[in-house]
Formats: structure tokens, sequence, C-alpha cells
């Protein structure tokens, strides 16, 4: 029986997902990887799931790459075996919550930027060190990072190899807010319940608007938004959640 690398727990409308390789420091593997995209496949396509979480152990999201499997990679193969199937997460629909505890390295903090949110315990370290093994971040690292705290500040993190803690990670933007290590998977299940409530088409909506503010112009970011806004007013649940406004009660959305 292979080895079970991932955990899933299911709390009401939400699932949270942990990675189980915690003698590796939850090294990307590519049996990790694949049970990763399957147990998040199986919640894309769970009604009843609103919404997910993704963490590690308390001492690492993931530190990285598996780099003994990584070394053995040629040129052709160009680490295809890592990087394809992690994109996977980039087109989920449903809001994906990355809880960080310890280290988020290399990988781990690539596989941590293409969640949605990014929660961080008050022991969080994040950084792109690839360059200290002689190559580069490949899974969107130089490329996500940038675009969440700027040119000079990728640059730095990317071209020496330096860690960053929870502080300095909140203040350059990359991640959403710290919390203690202790209350990291309570807050971030409460974070995922809460979002999790709502009607899940307009979440969804809000996810892929936002998603694509990273990719167009302004002004085709507009009527993409005003475009969804409009199909809003086809669903059961806007009319439910402004009935519920006026009548001044808590809305009961039935995610159409």
């Amino acid at each position: 029986m292979a080895e079970k690398l991932i955990l899933k727990d299911i709390i009401d409308r939400v699932i949270v997902i942990t990675l189980n390789r915690p003698q590796a420091l939850n090294a990307l593997s590519r049996d990790l990887i694949v049970q990763l995209c399957q147990v998040l496949s199986e919640a894309e396509d769970n009604p009843s799931i609103g919404a997910m979480v993704l963490m590690g152990t308390e001492k690492a999201f993931a530190a990285g790459v598996d780099i003994r499997e990584l070394k053995q990679l040629t040129f052709a193969q160009g680490g295809d075996d890592f990087i394809a199937p992690l994109e996977f997460l980039t087109h989920c629909r449903k809001p994906i919550i990355a809880a960080v505890s310890g280290y988020a390295l290399g990988g781990g903090c690539e596989l941590a930027m293409m969640c949605d949110i990014i929660l961080a315990a008050d022991t969080a370290q994040f950084g792109q060190p690839e360059i200290t093994i002689g190559t580069i971040p490949g899974i969107g690292g130089t490329q996500r990072l940038t675009r969440l705290v700027g040119k000079s500040k990728a640059m730095e993190l990317c071209l020496t190899g330096r860690m960053i803690n929870a502080i300095e990670a909140e203040k350059c933007g990359l991640v959403t807010r710290i919390v203690p290590a202790g209350r990291l998977r309570e807050e971030a299940v409460l974070l995922a319940q809460k979002i999790a409530s709502f009607s899940q088409p307009v979440v969804q909506m809000i996810k892929e608007a936002i998603c694509a503010a990273e990719d167009i112009p302004l002004t085709e970011g507009i009527r993409f938004e005003q475009r969804l806004f409009q199909q809003t007013f086809v669903l059961e649940d806007q009319k439910e959640g402004m009935a519920a406004f006026l009548e001044k009660r808590k809305p009961i959305f039935k995610h159409r």
C-alpha cells in the first residue's frame, strides 16, 4: 500500500488537507504531489465543500521540492514531474487557504503562493533559496513573488536565498495576517468556514475576478467584473441575500 502522504479532515463545509512527510520536512516528492492533486480534485467535485485549508506540520509547511528526486532529472525532463501537476492548484474554483507554520521554502513557498490566502503562524519562515543549490525557482517563484512583494524585494530574496520571518512577510504583502502558532489550524478553519458559508457561485466568481486582475489590464478587468456582477442576478442566492438584508435576517444560501 502506498504511503499516506496527505491527510484530510472535513469540518462542516471545509476540508483541511495536511502534508504528511514530517521526517522530510514535507519536501514535495512526486508521490506527495500526485496524492495532493487527487485530494484537491475530489474536494473540487464535492458540492458539500466550500473552501479548503492546506497546511503542513508545526515545523514545516513544506521545506521545498525533494532534492533527491529533483537531482535525478535531465534537461529534457525539466522538472515537469513537479511543475505541471502543481499548477492544478491555480485552476481550482474553490478558495484555498495556506496555513503556514515553520519553513515554507523554495517549492514550499511557491506552493503557498499558489493558494488564495496565506495565513502565517508567528513561527513561519519564507524564502526562495534555489540560488544556493545552483538553480532558480521553477514553480512560479520569480513570477508570483514579484507580483506579491514587488520587483526589488523579489530580486533580493531570489538572488540571495535569504529567509524572512512572518512579520517581514506580512509587511511586504506576502501573507494575509499572522496568528499564534498554537491557533493556526483553528484560525484557518474559522476563516475557511466563513468563506464557505456564503453563496458558492458568488465565492467562485469573486475568486475568478481577482485572479484575472493579475493578468489583464484594468479596463478589461472592470468589464469582466461588471459581466460577473450582472450574472449574479440570475442566482437564487442573490435574491435570497438581498431579501434577507431588507428583512433584517440571516440569509439561507442554497449555492445556486
